[in-house]
């Protein structure tokens, strides 16, 4: 599909290119012409002298005839192989810029597909499981109040992972944040508030979550900024390993503020780390039999689009072994600025 797109975008090109081409070839053929055969005949000379002779008449009418076609010839021969110059090089230029052009289309259709097939198969799992539980429920003539109960309860936790999924699909297709109201939000209490949220969850694993961010202000959005902490101490929660510290530190860097949540987990390789942020990417230490984590690999992929849509960056150092430390980037305040 693309590459018959790409074809006909070319062939358009290359019209454009070739009737341009044509019409200056026209207009300077005419205008060439016109200037040979303006100085083929000079004005108030009754004789022309040509290698030492001299001629009138019919013979210098003959004589400029021969001039004016052998003009006119070479003229039209030249603009003849300037237009296949024109040709050679509009196609391949044209190609070039057919596919500069449809590139971006075709990697937001390939991402496009990639999103949709990578969204049914996370779908699928949760439905499955749904289906299979009710219908073993149904052919279970003696089905008693306890089991229906049991099976009901099932069912709901797989109605909760897919409204989990769902809200997160939901997150990823917002706008990029042009109708964010942006106002001074402080790092720190959202922080705390963050860390309010995953207490409990933090203790469950004997874990100890240390806020060390100093108290500066970054224009954004407070419900998204404090989701963006949520999943980044969610993130080092689930892979961090029991009996350790979480710890979220930042401050004013510049123009910019850092936030960085630094856990004691296993660590990841480097190609994990490069595709750590995309859409329902999921380290491999998470499928480890030691540091099994339930997801769908979606926090990762909103939260970059939360720092995203405050014109900030975020990125991760990890190595095996020896955690990991995600760092996002976001732009003061103006009171800030001045104060740095």
């Amino acid at each position: 599909m693309m590459h018959s797109a790409a074809v006909r975008l070319t062939l358009f090109y290359l019209a454009i290119i070739m009737a341009l081409s044509i019409g200056f070839s026209i207009l300077i053929y005419r205008v060439s012409a016109h200037e040979i055969d303006r100085n083929l005949t000079p004005k108030g000379f009754p004789q022309v002298f040509v290698q030492g002779g001299t001629f009138s008449g019919d013979d210098f009418q003959a004589y400029r005839d021969e001039r004016l076609l052998e003009g006119r010839e070479n003229l039209r021969n030249n603009l003849i192989l300037l237009n296949v110059g024109t040709l050679v090089l509009g196609a391949m230029l044209s190609y070039g810029l057919a596919r500069r052009t449809l590139e971006p289309i075709e990697q937001a259709f390939e991402a496009q597909g990639r999103f949709t097939a990578d969204a049914s198969h996370e779908l699928r799992t949760p439905l499955t499981a749904m289906q299979t539980t009710i219908e073993v429920g149904l052919r279970n003539p003696k089905l008693t109040l306890p089991q229906a109960k049991e099976l009901l309860d099932g069912t709901l936790d797989e109605v909760k992972k897919l409204s989990a999924l769902s809200n997160g699909l939901l997150k990823l297709t917002r706008n990029n944040g042009q109708d964010m109201p942006k106002q001074p939000v402080s790092l720190k209490e959202i922080s705390s508030q963050a860390i309010g949220q995953l207490e409990l969850a933090a203790k469950n694993k004997g874990m100890k979550l240390e806020n060390k961010i100093d108290d500066v202000k970054v224009m954004g959005d407070d419900v998204s900024l404090k989701e963006l902490t949520v999943i980044l101490l969610d993130n080092a929660i689930k892979y961090g390993t029991k009996k350790t510290t979480v710890t979220i530190t930042g401050g004013a860097r510049g123009k910019y503020a850092e936030l960085s949540v630094a856990d004691q987990g296993p660590g990841m390789k480097a190609v994990d780390v490069e595709h750590i942020f995309d859409r329902f990417y999921r380290a491999e230490s998470s499928r480890s039999r030691d540091h099994h984590v339930e997801g769908y690999g979606l926090g990762l992929s909103i939260a970059q689009k939360i720092v995203d849509a405050h014109r900030g960056t975020i990125e991760v150092k990890s190595k095996l072994g020896e955690g990991s430390i995600f760092t996002a980037r976001l732009p003061l305040t103006q009171e800030n600025n001045a104060q740095g």
